[in-house]
């Protein structure tokens, strides 16, 4: 599905330096004058935020692995339609802090609940609507998990809870769409210095902005 905006998303496991990388390129844009905005999922709306918080909850450990992956794939579907599809419509750069590689990632691998299924459930939710250009941020889980229990102010969420196995699944999961779609996901060595990825990055964003000018 092709628009006049450029949609990019970064991914990784817990404690990659998601959040850190979309504020960086976000200011680059900005530096640049590029229209640009930044959104995350699940979330960045207020219906799809109310998920979240059901979704994340340190209390639900109950849930179940299918209603997880509903959850997110509703979550989505309502970001998309109220604030992405809009936005790129109106010629905008969207950064999103996760997408689609999160479910196939998460729930499809890691809870076991297979790639292809959670897929087809997403491909109904997004009707189309992959991102143009997606970093895959590599860490090893055990690094990334050291970064959240030193940090300050972090959200601690039922993921984070999860055990090391499962995030080792994590990882795998994201190398399997990596490997689905290398067109379209770029793997970035997320345990180097701060200046080094954020370099790495850049450049392939300016590469995309080229043929997103033409």
């Amino acid at each position: 599905m092709k628009s006049k905006g450029l949609f990019i998303t970064l991914e990784g496991g817990e404690g990659s330096g998601k959040t850190t990388m979309l504020q960086l390129l976000s200011s680059m844009l900005l530096e640049q004058g590029l229209p640009s905005m930044t959104t995350r999922e699940p979330g960045g709306i207020v219906i799809a935020e109310k998920i979240r918080e059901v979704i994340l909850a340190p209390e639900h450990t109950a849930m179940d692995g299918r209603t997880e992956a509903l959850l997110y794939a509703a979550a989505r579907r309502q970001h998309l339609t109220e604030k992405v599809e809009p936005a790129l419509e109106e010629g905008i750069i969207v950064l999103c802090d996760r997408f689609i590689d999160s479910s196939l990632a998460y729930q499809g691998h890691a809870r076991g609940l297979g790639i292809e299924e959670v897929l087809a459930i997403n491909s109904f939710a997004m009707n189309g609507r992959f991102p143009d250009l997606t970093f895959y941020m590599d860490i090893e889980p055990e690094e990334g998990l050291a970064r959240i229990a030193s940090g300050e102010g972090r959200e601690v969420n039922r993921l984070d809870m999860e055990s090391l196995e499962f995030h080792h699944k994590v990882r795998e999961g994201y190398r399997i769409a990596a490997q689905m779609y290398p067109q379209r996901i770029v793997t970035i060595d997320a345990s180097r210095t701060l200046e080094e990825v954020s370099e790495e990055m850049k450049r392939y964003l300016f590469a995309a902005l080229k043929e997103f000018a033409v």
